[in-house]
């Protein structure tokens, strides 16, 4: 009897579990908070989360009321035999979804960025010489694409919906964009340099699937830029484009000439594109209309 009871009471902590990950997720979706977490392809499968996380539940809860005893098993998953087990086992989602109750929903940063460590150049060799955009091999054909419809403009606009193919593109032909203007918006990242003279980027998060796999894109401002405002304002910069070596890797910078605070995006990172080249047509029709 006493066994019976137990188990009863671990379907109910566990039906419990599963209906608070439904009330979160559906928190995050009453919010408008779920693209903090998640890309938007994934997103819209964890909205439909919240039901079968329900019936769960709603199974579990019933049969911890209404269930026979003989019909009652842990022969597959030993339950723990302690209180100080089961406090363990069920705190590894407890604490989670407290956290995740408690602590605001914002976008990842600086903090984040340093940890990750920001990507600021690509290696790969430079073809072509002018403004012609050679591809050294069939994998760097789309980013030459782009290139060489970038290279047109009188002032490179960096879009969020290309942000990391944008910089791709260029950092492969880093030398045909020399002194060439750019606009790039993203939020204020400072270089952890100790006491020595602050360095600063434009960065945003490239996110693939969650925020567990974002990783900090971002374009470097030239040394001495000043620049008072705090790290992680979001701030759009204007200027002209230089190569030069950072931490003995040539990559790119930007000389500003106009850096402007402005109000976060309502979606702050990036994603990839699998057509960027067609990504940039749409969006340079869209501009003219």
């Amino acid at each position: 009897m006493n066994h019976s009871r137990s188990i009863r009471l671990h379907y109910l902590f566990r039906a419990v579990i599963l209906l608070a990950f439904a009330l979160y997720i559906g928190h995050l979706v009453q919010q408008d908070a779920l693209h903090y977490y998640v890309a938007p392809k994934l997103a819209r499968w964890i909205r439909l989360c919240p039901v079968p996380l329900c019936l769960m539940a709603l199974s579990l809860g019933l049969q911890a009321v209404l269930g026979r005893s003989a019909a009652l098993c842990d022969c597959e998953h030993r339950l723990p035999r302690s209180g100080l087990g089961s406090s363990a086992l069920y705190g590894l989602f407890l604490l989670p979804l407290l956290l995740g109750f408690l602590l605001p929903d914002r976008a990842l940063g600086s903090a984040a960025a340093a940890k990750k460590g920001i990507v600021l150049s690509y290696t790969a060799a430079e073809p072509g010489n002018g403004a012609k955009f050679t591809p050294s091999n069939p994998y760097e054909a789309e980013f030459a694409e782009l290139a060489g419809k970038l290279y047109e403009q009188p002032v490179i606009p960096v879009h969020s919906e290309i942000f990391s193919e944008t910089l791709g593109a260029m950092n492969l032909y880093k030398s045909q964009f020399e002194g060439k203007e750019i606009t790039v918006s993203g939020f204020l990242y400072r270089e952890p340099q100790g006491a020595g003279q602050p360095g600063y980027a434009v960065s945003r998060f490239l996110v693939q699937c969650c925020t567990a796999d974002a990783t900090p894109f971002g374009i470097l401002l030239q040394p001495g830029t000043q620049i008072s405002l705090p790290a992680d304002t979001w701030i759009e910069v204007r200027g002209k484009l230089h190569v030069a070596l950072f931490e003995g890797v040539e990559t790119l910078q930007i000389a500003p000439e106009r850096i402007t605070a402005m109000a976060a995006p309502s979606t702050p990172y990036v994603y990839t594109n699998a057509d960027a080249a067609a990504a940039w047509e749409e969006l340079q029709r869209a501009d003219i209309k």
